[in-house]
């Protein structure tokens, strides 16, 4: 099942994300031990202040096309699982994101 949901304004993705990963990126799928998948994502900035949110809102603007002001944290501000929404075309959206996340196999995890 793909981590991410359509609605009428875009998408909602579901992440796992990696503060101080070395590289911003975009590492495939996760299945986190509830079942719950997540799109894995690390950034080169610390989670401090804010700045590992705005790497990650950076980030997916980028990969996905889309501006800046256009990708929102809905939740999880704090934590290293977020849920992000990013408003344009879902299926543009979900086309690509499925491109993103496709190069890298799904890994099972125990966190």
């Amino acid at each position: 099942m793909d981590p991410w949901r359509y609605s009428t304004e875009g998408i909602s993705i579901a992440l796992r994300v990696t503060p101080r990963g070395g590289r911003d990126d975009i590492d495939g799928i996760e299945t986190l031990a509830n079942g719950r998948s997540v799109v894995k994502v690390r950034v080169r900035a610390i989670a401090d202040g804010g700045e590992a949110n705005r790497a990650v809102t950076e980030l997916l603007a980028k990969a996905l096309g889309v501006p800046k002001a256009r990708v929102k944290i809905l939740s999880g501000t704090t934590s290293r699982l977020k849920q992000v929404a990013v408003d344009g075309d879902p299926r543009q959206l979900g086309d690509t994101l499925k491109k993103l996340t496709a190069a890298k196999p799904e890994r099972e995890t125990k966190d």
